[in-house]
């Protein structure tokens, strides 16, 4: 490793990581009002501007890749650089995403908006790792409830981008949305001034770290490839279903505002339950709540394929976001509870490269299989995929068990 400087290994203050925990959560809200913006218009200004109607989920898609290619670069700039200057690093993505989308809008440009978005994924990148900033000094029975309450901030986020989109989205007609993406930049700049109040532990320069493991010994742990399944599988499984959901609640005939309040009783509902997610963690196990999750997320697809009316996507949705929220959550504990304190964040960021990359295949093919099969055959993929990552939960949960009935 090169030199570099490095978190104090074992440093855990409690108090540091709740007071961390309320000012990421603020910025989440802000910084996550990015995100509901592109997905509540990605796709709609696509269909208006793509030169294949399959192409529309494309801008999306380009999110997602921003999201995938940025979480390496994210985690050698935390080592090299520290935690606070790799996350303000990508608040400036997140300015420049709003910025180059207007003029993608004005000047009807459908790649120039795929660029706009992409760079709102390397900002997603960032705010999306704000959960293991959090927990940087936080103990092992914290963890799970800071890396919830960063999350919940993200219910007000579920406010802030629709809303920003129904008041500010004819305001330049007739570029429609123009606007919006001027308010994302704006959401990004004042997240960037809450992040200068996160406090980062005093870090010391280092040629090595003792006791830091090769990377692919932690790949071959059984609970990291669980939870990195788990990882995959539900933020996988929402992106294909939310990615087309705004597209094909249009194509049914239903409003403009009514796809965007779905998106935005879709992202509440990813980020509500945050409040007490951590809470069920430590009462019940990691493991129970994370296959809670998977289970929900099966549920929404069951309403999914029932009807098309407005209820049925919008509670398609809502359960969608239920589900992510206790399947990640659930994944993004075990992934804390994996590694050691100075490996952190070299299997934060893979674990997160994993995840997006998976996201980038999902976001890239919704587009496709909602315009060749339509609404319900799209859901229909959620059930293998869901039993995928059930089945390895099952054996994790058993190979457990039985090492702790061979070790009495």
């Amino acid at each position: 490793m090169s030199a570099a400087a490095e978190p104090l290994p074992h440093a855990f203050d409690d108090n540091l990581a709740k007071r961390n925990a309320r000012v990421l959560a603020v910025a989440q809200a802000l910084a996550g009002g990015n995100n509901t913006v592109i997905v509540s218009t990605a796709s709609i200004v696509g269909s208006m501007l793509a030169p294949d109607k399959g192409l529309a989920t494309l801008p999306v898609t380009g999110m997602v890749v921003g999201m995938w290619v940025g979480t390496l670069p994210l985690g050698w700039l935390a080592r090299r650089y520290g935690r606070r200057n790799a996350l303000q690093s990508g608040s400036l993505f997140g300015v420049l995403s709003g910025l180059v989308s207007y003029t993608a809008v004005m000047q009807g440009s459908f790649w120039l908006l795929i660029l706009g978005t992409f760079f709102g994924g390397l900002y997603a990148a960032a705010h999306l790792s704000y959960r293991f900033a959090a927990a940087d000094t936080a103990s092992e029975r914290l963890r799970p409830k800071v890396v919830s309450w960063v999350l919940a901030g993200g219910v007000f986020a579920a406010v802030i981008g629709p809303q920003l989109v129904i008041f500010t989205k004819d305001i330049l007609s007739p570029y429609v949305f123009a606007a919006s993406y001027l308010g994302q930049s704006a959401c990004a700049v004042l997240a960037a001034i809450v992040l200068g109040f996160v406090k980062v532990p005093p870090r010391r320069a280092a040629h090595h770290v003792d006791g830091m493991r090769p990377l692919a010994e932690i790949l071959r742990m059984p609970r990291f490839v669980v939870a990195v399944a788990c990882g995959v599988v539900s933020y996988g499984v929402m992106n294909l279903v939310m990615t087309s959901a705004p597209l094909a609640m249009v194509g049914c005939g239903h409003s403009v505002t009514d796809a965007a309040l779905g998106i935005q009783w879709h992202v509440i509902a990813m980020y509500a339950p945050s409040f007490f997610t951590g809470s069920l963690i430590a009462r019940f196990g990691v493991e129970r709540i994370a296959g809670l999750g998977l289970l929900i997320l099966a549920g929404s697809a069951v309403v999914a394929v029932a009807g098309l009316s407005v209820a049925h996507f919008w509670w398609t949705l809502i359960l969608q976001g239920i589900g992510w929220n206790f399947a990640f959550i659930g994944a993004t504990t075990m992934v804390t509870q994996c590694h050691r304190p100075e490996e952190r964040t070299k299997v934060q960021a893979f674990n997160d490269f994993i995840i997006f990359g998976a996201m980038a295949v999902t976001s890239f093919s919704s587009g496709q299989f909602l315009a060749l099969f339509g609404w319900a055959t799209l859901n229909e993929l959620v059930f293998p995929l869901v039993a995928v990552a059930g089945a390895l939960l099952v054996w994790l949960v058993m190979r457990k068990r039985a090492e702790a009935v061979a070790a009495v």
